[in-house]
């Protein structure tokens, strides 16, 4: 179980799920639940994505422009003017995105958009930067999301390269790029190398750029409200991206460490409590970071508008057999 949903003193519901823990050369060191469970990377695969993109992009970009790139954003005015600096360089417009109309994840900006869907779906930072790459390279920009576009090929040798593997299944992502499978320890040690740029080969120099523009700007990742964006901003040094389907990693580069977390039913409430605590038993935060990070450790549930109860996670790892 990853997490508990408590009502008014009642356990409601509950969350069960998968954790493992690894290091750079691939070695699970923690586990809870199956760590062999093949999931779809989704978003917790953009610094990849973008750290790929960038290796072809031949100018510099901002801090904020990068860490777009490697965003699931809430559509506030910041992260949408960072996506246009993006494809004011490609030379390009947002129907060159080709991304589906998406509401903004932010509940705020949601309700100001009223029954008008935002022109800016939450991976156009990503779409964008893999546009400008392929502007910049001379690849066909029409195709660039079919698998066998040059730039979906290079990501996916690089994804390969980065998690051991010889083949992976292929799927379409909710914005339409090609995404892979792995297993959950696959994505932890993932992110344990995204700690340690040098360990992804070809990559390294756009991942040690992704990885350093996402703990410079991190409000450009997520938003108002993140978990990722939040634990960012708190340590200024565990990296953490979230995917759709309860799917988020993080690196720990102070510990050598990655970890990824995946609610088996796809409930994403119960990530924030299971990743804090999971931090936390690793060393990797303190008392005070979990304090400042409450409303993602405990989240708290209503009752007529009032606070009743709250999600909690009695996560144990332990060691592999």
């Amino acid at each position: 179980v990853l997490a508990r949903v408590m009502r008014s003193g009642v356990e409601e519901s509950t969350h069960g799920g998968h954790v493992a823990v690894c290091d750079a050369d691939g070695r699970l060191l923690a586990v809870a639940g199956d760590p062999d469970r093949e999931v779809f990377a989704r978003s917790c695969l953009k610094p990849l994505q973008a750290a790929v993109a960038l290796q072809l992009i031949d100018e510099d970009l901002t801090d904020r422009e990068i860490a777009v790139m490697c965003s699931s954003h809430n559509g506030e005015s910041v992260h949408l003017r960072a996506v246009h600096a993006l494809l004011q360089r490609a030379g390009l417009t947002t129907a060159s995105l080709r991304c589906p109309p998406a509401w903004p994840l932010d509940p705020d900006v949601m309700a100001s958009a009223g029954r008008r869907r935002r022109e800016l779906h939450d991976c156009s930072g990503k779409h964008a930067g893999m546009l400008l790459a392929c502007v910049d390279a001379g690849y066909e920009r029409a195709t660039y999301l079919a698998r066998s576009h040059p730039l979906q090929r290079r990501i996916r040798r690089a994804t390969l390269a980065a998690i051991d593997r010889d083949d992976t299944r292929v799927g379409v992502d909710g914005c339409g790029a090609p995404i892979f499978t792995g297993a959950v320890r696959d994505w932890a040690t993932l992110f344990a190398r995204l700690g340690q740029p040098d360990r992804l080969g070809s990559v390294a120099e756009g991942a040690e750029l992704a990885v350093g523009a996402m703990l410079a700007e991190p409000y450009l990742v997520g938003g108002r409200g993140r978990l990722d964006t939040d634990v960012m901003a708190v340590t200024g040094e565990v990296l953490v991206k979230e995917g759709a389907e309860a799917l988020t990693c993080a690196s720990i580069p102070a510990l050598g460490l990655g970890i990824a977390v995946r609610a088996e039913d796809g409930g994403e409430r119960a990530v924030g409590p299971a990743l804090i605590r999971a931090l936390r038993d690793l060393g990797a935060i303190t008392r005070g970071d979990v304090t400042e990070l409450r409303e993602h450790a405990r989240p708290v549930v209503l009752g007529g508008g009032r606070p009743v109860g709250e999600i909690v996670s009695d996560l144990m790892l332990r060691r592999p057999r």
